[in-house]
């Protein structure tokens, strides 16, 4: 899940950079065994600033008595703590070389983000089409022959008339929730549920609204996870954060500012003032962590819960010299190991239970059609392939220097 400041004058105020300079990670080995334990990441011992309280549910949620069975407790939002580098193996093997997997029919596709994959094995991948707002947003449908077909097109926002897909997750049920990014403006962006009925989508409900920036969603246990890449970009740090949802809430207004907001479980600062951008792509391991990717940054970080839901510590989980920046995640089950879309970078990193970083695949600057990666912005695993979608719309610090058609999907197979 991306988004760009180049374009968003609103929010960032955007110096270029230069090319990043990637040093520091080892390529990654393949995959450790199913059976590989997750490591917890030891703490910093720097202190964590205070967070704002947060406030009880409002009167037309659940009844107490009820909540207090279902709803873990609410807590005051977590700020990171850093945590230091960690070394990359001393042995690892060669980089992978990514190759094309299909490329998206440019007459409707010019900008691709999320990705989630169904239960039937098809992927859909959220198309805001940012490059060129001539062209409408659209969800696309990648088949398990990897054949690009149509899936869904999207209502537009009443105010804005647009719609900006990012994140995109399938929940239990089968229905469909995406991040719907609005750039006219503060507080307008929204997390959409997408009625799925007999494989095919239908009518769209609204979860939540007033997010600056929504961009990933995911959900577990009976909620919703969603990552507001600004809360307040003007803040020195940004702040950004992870606000948290009960399956079947909907219609939410976010307070404003949503720092006041009671959904809100963490919060995350960002350094980089070029580019403020936060709280990205989200997974959760085995354990029932969630690590939250800080995309200009470039670190990974890991939220504990303890046995009521409450957030009990927020670390820097992972950073290395070689991880430029934190797009989109995408958790292995099979071990554990977080992929990361590094956008900046041109590439995609392992991060292990132990917290260590290693780069898998990386390239310069292409326009895709070579296989490269053309500004990888998302990661999903579909059994031993990462499939990578390409955002193709540079930031400052980018390897991808321009736009350039076509909007490809890209894939690095990990045997």
């Amino acid at each position: 899940m991306s988004i760009v400041s180049g374009r968003i004058a609103l929010f960032v105020t955007a110096a270029v950079l230069g090319v990043a300079i990637i040093v520091g990670c080892s390529p990654a080995p393949p995959p450790p065994a199913p059976d590989q334990p997750a490591t917890e990441q030891p703490v910093a011992d720097e202190p964590v600033a205070e967070a704002p309280a947060v406030e009880e549910p409002k009167a037309d949620e659940p009844a107490k008595e009820e909540a207090a069975k279902e709803e873990p407790a609410k807590e005051e939002p977590k700020k990171e703590t850093p945590a230091k580098k960690k070394p990359a193996p001393a042995a690892a093997a060669p980089l992978k070389k990514s190759e094309v997997l299909g490329q998206l029919p440019p007459d409707i596709c010019n900008t691709s983000d999320g990705m989630a994959l169904l239960p039937d094995g098809n992927i859909v991948i959220s198309v805001p089409n940012f490059n060129d707002d001539k062209q409408s947003a659209v969800l696309m449908k990648i088949t398990p022959e990897n054949k690009a077909e149509l899936f869904s097109t999207l209502p537009p926002h009443p105010k804005t008339g647009k719609f900006g897909p990012l994140g995109i997750c399938v929940a239990p049920s089968g229905d469909l929730y995406v991040a719907d990014y609005q750039m006219s403006g503060p507080h307008l962006s929204r997390v959409m549920r997408i009625v799925m009925k007999d494989g095919k989508p239908g009518e769209m409900v609204t979860v939540v609204s007033g997010f600056n920036v929504s961009n990933a969603v995911i959900v577990r246990d009976g909620y919703l996870y969603v990552s507001e890449t600004q809360i307040d970009p003007k803040a020195k740090p940004a702040t950004s954060g992870v606000f948290r949802f009960k399956l079947g809430e909907e219609g939410v207004e976010l307070k404003k500012p949503g720092s006041e907001d009671p959904h809100l479980i963490a919060t995350i600062a960002t350094h980089d003032e070029t580019l403020p951008l936060g709280a990205d792509g989200l997974a959760f391991d085995s354990k029932g962590n969630l690590f939250v990717a800080n995309f200009s940054d470039g670190t990974v970080h890991k939220l504990e819960f303890d046995k009521d839901g409450k957030v009990k510590s927020n670390t820097i989980f992972a950073k290395a010299d070689c991880m430029k920046c934190a797009d989109g995640l995408f958790l292995d089950p099979t071990g554990d190991n977080i992929y990361v879309a590094d956008s900046r970078a041109n590439a995609v990193h392992m991060i292990s239970p132990d917290g260590s970083v290693q780069t898998v695949a990386q390239n310069g600057d292409t326009d895709g059609t070579d296989g490269g990666m053309d500004q990888p912005c998302e990661v999903l695993i579909r059994g031993r392939e990462i499939i990578v979608s390409n955002m193709d719309w540079p930031v400052p610090g980018c390897v991808n220097k321009k736009y350039d058609k076509p909007c490809v999907v890209t894939v690095i197979k990990l045997d």
